[in-house]
């Protein structure tokens, strides 16, 4: 199979219409060639291709921020010679000047399929910029790893944020390529979009054995993450570790102060059917960075790997939901949410943020509500996405 960046690199005829035209390029460590050659790298090998900037978003260009929310600054490239603006850093919208230094913006990211993952609302503010200043935009397509599928209740109105970039579900099932167009759609950009597409994708996730994967951001370390992140993801708003500071991170959790065998029977017990498609198990971990950094942490790893692993199953934002639950019926007073800013939002709290709005929240906190309650609020908003997101699909 090949990505967007392999065949605009192959076919000289697909490169046509950038002749004599200044191109930037948006990209991070997994923007590589299928011999992992950086795009940057690949595209100023060709000699009729004029590179005159490059963007990177949260954690860099080259993936220099390890941990979360630490901001880049610009640089000029020692290599190439042109400037490269941090869209995570002094701006995340990029500025006039910004825009005045190309013609053609090409985007090359590897998305992890979940709406909390910023490259998807960097998408957007370069589409938006590119249209208010009459610029070109080409998004070369990569795979979404978690594959179709669709999972959590939409981002509210008024709840749009940095991580919250439209009414999107955690698990929205598309591709950047096919993301840029249903902007372009729903937020009625007059923009000159066009999308490289692939060319051998099933639409079934990452093409394991076909493709390496390459961190595209310093904590997404495998495929197994990816496909736990939608879920993990809501305990960077806890104040349980997500296993920063391990060598899995958002692939386990847990706390010094929590009893994880207690836990996954509860868990067990309160909502079994969101436990299919992986296997819980019990472990122990000491964070070398961030939360609980030093102390031992009682907790558990989702193994969502071959022979474990069902795609069609796996349903992480439940199975994380169903935890916080389980851990507020044992422990009704434990203080599981984290009051710190998050993604520049001062004003709420964090796991709301992550959620796009209150619901999730709320359920968790309620005594009285069960899996039914958070089926009813999910299993509806879901099934409106999969239709709504129907006539942006480019691969089948």
């Amino acid at each position: 199979m090949k990505f967007g960046i392999d065949r605009l690199l192959e076919d000289a005829r697909l490169r046509g219409p950038l002749a004599g035209k200044r191109l930037a390029l948006l990209a991070h460590p997994a923007s590589v060639t299928r011999e992992l050659v950086h795009s940057l790298d690949a595209l100023a090998a060709l000699p009729e291709v004029k590179l005159s900037a490059a963007f990177g978003p949260q954690h860099g260009l080259r993936g220099d921020k390890q941990d979360n929310m630490l901001e880049s600054p610009d640089f000029a490239d020692p290599v190439h010679g042109i400037p490269v603006f941090s869209l995570y850093g002094a701006v995340r919208r990029p500025t006039s000047q910004m825009m005045d230094a190309f013609d053609v913006l090409l985007v090359d990211l590897q998305d992890l399929g979940c709406r909390v993952y910023t490259f998807i609302t960097t998408l957007r503010y370069v589409l938006e910029a590119a249209a208010a200043h009459r610029k070109a935009v080409w998004v070369l397509d990569r795979p979404n790893p978690v594959g179709r599928a669709v999972e959590g209740t939409r981002l509210a109105s008024g709840w749009e944020s940095f991580v919250g970039a439209g009414p999107l579900p955690m698990r929205h099932g598309l591709t950047m390529g096919e993301l840029a167009q249903w902007y372009r759609r729903t937020l009625r950009l007059d923009v000159d979009l066009q999308v490289v597409a692939m060319q051998g994708w099933a639409a079934d996730g990452w093409p394991s054995g076909e493709r390496v994967w390459i961190n595209p951001s310093p904590n997404a370390p495998n495929v197994a993450m990816a496909r736990c992140y939608p879920g993990t993801v809501m305990l960077e708003g806890t104040t349980l570790s997500e296993g920063r500071g391990t060598t899995r991170p958002l692939e386990l959790f847990g706390a010094p102060d929590i009893d994880a065998r207690q836990l996954a029977r509860t868990l067990r017990t309160l909502a079994p059917q969101w436990l299919r498609g992986c296997v819980l198990r019990e472990c122990w971990f000491e964070p070398t960075f961030h939360k609980h950094v030093g102390k031992l942490c009682a907790g558990l790893q989702l193994h969502a790997e071959a022979p474990l692993y069902g795609a069609h199953e796996f349903r992480p934002w439940r199975l994380m939901a169903g935890a916080f639950k389980a851990l507020r019926n044992l422990k009704r007073d434990y203080p599981l949410w984290r009051d710190f800013p998050y993604e520049y939002e001062r004003d709420r709290l964090a796991i709301d943020v992550i959620n796009g709005g209150e619901a999730l929240r709320r359920w968790v906190d309620d005594r009285a509500a069960g899996p039914a309650e958070l089926e009813a609020l999910a299993g509806p908003q879901e099934q409106s996405w999969r239709e709504e997101r129907e006539s942006v699909l480019l691969y089948r």
